[in-house]
């Protein structure tokens, strides 16, 4: 076997190694967001977290130091996939402002980001009080990022259509009240509140601040 050989031979069971590790922890995750969804923050354990993976406490404890980490993983890997469902679509030259905003409210109302199983995570942090703090100190630059970019988006907007009386930081913070408001709606009101709904509401409000660039939803969406 020459050098090359060899060291490809290596190269390759690194990979598999890593990929590996990169599929535990997945399993670790989903399986966080599984338990979270059914006993709640405080009810999730580390043998609920394995129990629903089928994986052994000590595979656990080799990827996370502890519970505390592995929530915290958990929520930065919910935080990030949320971030990359909006940002491709932003970082497109093609596109113009308005539909780079659509882009930021679709992803609030994705299906695989705001699943009700998510939702609870997300909402299962807001609750617990232990959980707050961490929740903003890990979310804090991703929420940042999404808000600054909301705030440009609009400003381009207000100042393509004219319109002078409307401020950019006001429409930006209105937004993230009605997605927060509206995952809340789906997930207690599911049979009632869709994610379609939602979208719909939200380009409602902004065709009502924004007339040149967006048009009003032809069907009224229903009313949770």
């Amino acid at each position: 076997m020459t050098d090359a050989t060899a060291n490809t031979g290596k190269q390759t069971r690194s990979a598999r190694r890593t990929e590996s590790r990169e599929v535990r922890r997945r399993q670790l995750i989903d399986a966080t967001i599984e338990s979270i969804s059914r006993h709640g923050i405080s009810g999730t354990t580390m043998s609920t977290v394995t129990g629903l993976a089928g994986l052994s406490t000590g595979i656990v404890n080799f990827h996370f130091k502890n519970k505390e980490t592995l929530f915290e993983d958990t929520l930065r890997f919910l935080g990030r996939e949320h971030r990359d469902q909006w940002r491709n679509s932003v970082r497109d030259a093609a596109l113009r402002p308005e539909a780079k905003l659509l882009a930021i409210v679709d992803a609030h109302f994705h299906p695989d980001i705001c699943s009700r199983k998510k939702l609870a995570v997300w909402f299962g942090f807001y609750g617990e009080a232990g959980y707050r703090g961490q929740y903003r100190q890990i979310m804090s630059e991703i929420d940042e990022e999404r808000w600054e970019t909301s705030i440009r988006l609009c400003q381009k907007i207000i100042a393509d259509g004219g319109y002078d009386d409307v401020e950019a930081e006001d429409v930006a913070s209105t937004l993230e009240g009605l997605y927060d408001g509206f995952c809340l709606n789906i997930l207690i009101y599911p049979g009632e509140f869709s994610h379609e709904d939602a979208k719909a509401q939200i380009r409602a409000y902004l065709a009502g601040v924004f007339p040149k660039h967006f048009e009003t939803p032809r069907s009224q969406p229903c009313e949770a």
